[in-house]
């Protein structure tokens, strides 16, 4: 909680009061930054433990190598399915309906082509020569 405002203090004394806490906060937050430093800490702690350090490294390597692989089973389904079975018959059915469409056609197209191809058109009058 907050102090009781002391109205005896003498600038001099204020200022020493201040002082020290700025010091003491300063000491605080050195000692804060100095427990947050993790990277320093593992680097120093590499230099002192550098067997202990390789030997957790290669042991979590042996795990990960030895560690048993995905296990969950996979279906798939054969190609000669029900699905290929049906497209099949839907082939069929497409080409046969094909080939009557185009037996019942046929005479039209014939008569349709041969009505183009035979057709010729009138001949023009020749310009008439008035001598």
């Amino acid at each position: 909680m907050a102090k009781e405002p002391r109205q005896n203090n003498s600038p001099e004394q204020l200022s020493e009061e201040i002082a020290r806490s700025r010091n003491a906060v300063s000491r605080n937050l050195t000692g804060l930054r100095y427990e947050l430093d993790f990277p320093r800490k593992i680097r120093r702690s590499f230099r002192q433990e550098t067997m202990l350090w390789i030997g957790a490294a290669v042991a979590v390597g042996v795990l990960i190598a030895v560690a048993p692989a995905r296990t969950k089973k996979v279906y798939v389904e054969p190609k000669t399915g029900r699905k290929s079975k049906h497209r099949l018959l839907e082939a069929g059915f497409v080409l046969g309906a094909l080939k009557i469409a185009a037996s019942l056609l046929r005479p039209v197209i014939i008569d349709l082509v041969r009505a183009r191809l035979t057709h010729v058109p009138p001949p023009r009058p020749l310009p008439s020569r008035n001598w």
